[in-house]
């Protein structure tokens, strides 16, 4: 009996010493599981880091191509800003091309200039009355407005309303012009074939003397045979162009026709 007591003891024994040596060995194993993760954070942090780096490099592709957009923008401006300077020069040169226009008038009908520096200058009036057979028309850069007739340098406007002679010219100069001043026969049938009723001129007596409203002195009239007592001139267009001024009080009411120089 005690050798069996003695030796189921040494197996115990020997059991426990296995055990315990099976305990020491499974230790080491424990103490190696921080390793793998620490691996396994190590190999996250560079998932991160590649993920970031590669996120950086392409928002410097991109910053890369906008820099290249907004030069070619750029560009672009400076291309269109140089064309419209070189049309607005031309713009300039042109105009100063038509307003420069040589006033050189010869000396008589027929005449004709070749040297345009040494020849005589002259207003339009001048030429019209060297040239009172031919139609000249020159407007430049103005031109009459809608409602308004254009012979020669000056717009006229047919009034389709009465006034007095003075409200008259006031109504004329509102519009940049006064009652019209009939300086040529070219002037006279035009009005009197345009119109057709009777109308104000720019015509009134001052004293013993008719006179325009330019302060210019009447020179040549088409008084018709029988006229009245009275200061103020008018236009009858339904009579020949030759003769068919009237006189009439200032105070009557009357159609106008106002003239505008351009």
């Amino acid at each position: 009996m005690e050798m069996q007591d003695i030796t189921a003891q040494g197996e115990g024994k020997e059991e426990d010493e296995g055990a315990a040596e099976l305990m020491v060995e499974a230790e080491p194993e424990e103490e190696a599981k921080p390793q793998h993760y620490t691996k396994l954070l190590s190999a996250t942090e560079n998932v991160y880091e590649e993920t970031f780096h590669s996120a950086a490099l392409e928002k410097t592709g991109e910053d890369t191509q906008t820099k290249g957009k907004t030069w070619l923008y750029r560009l672009a401006c400076v291309i269109l800003t140089i064309i419209c300077l070189v049309l607005l020069l031309v713009v300039i040169l042109l105009s100063m091309k038509l307003q420069s226009g040589s006033t050189a008038c010869p000396d008589r009908e027929g005449t004709t200039v070749l040297n345009k520096e040494s020849a005589p200058t002259c207003g339009f009036n001048q030429c019209q009355a060297l040239f009172p057979n031919v139609k000249l028309q020159y407007l430049g850069c103005r031109q009459c407005a809608d409602g308004w007739l254009t012979f020669g340098r000056s717009c006229f406007y047919l009034s389709t309303f009465r006034l007095s002679w003075d409200e008259s010219q006031r109504n004329c100069s509102s519009r940049g012009g006064s009652l019209a001043v009939i300086t040529s026969p070219d002037i006279q049938t035009f009005l009197t074939q345009k119109g057709n009723l009777k109308y104000w001129i720019g015509l009134r007596q001052t004293g013993p003397t008719w006179g325009w409203v330019n302060n210019k002195v009447l020179g040549k009239s088409y008084w018709e045979d029988v006229t009245s007592d009275a200061d103020c001139g008018i236009l009858k267009s339904q009579s020949p162009p030759e003769k068919n001024w009237a006189k009439a009080s200032c105070q009557a009411s009357s159609y106008f026709i106002c003239q505008l120089w351009i």
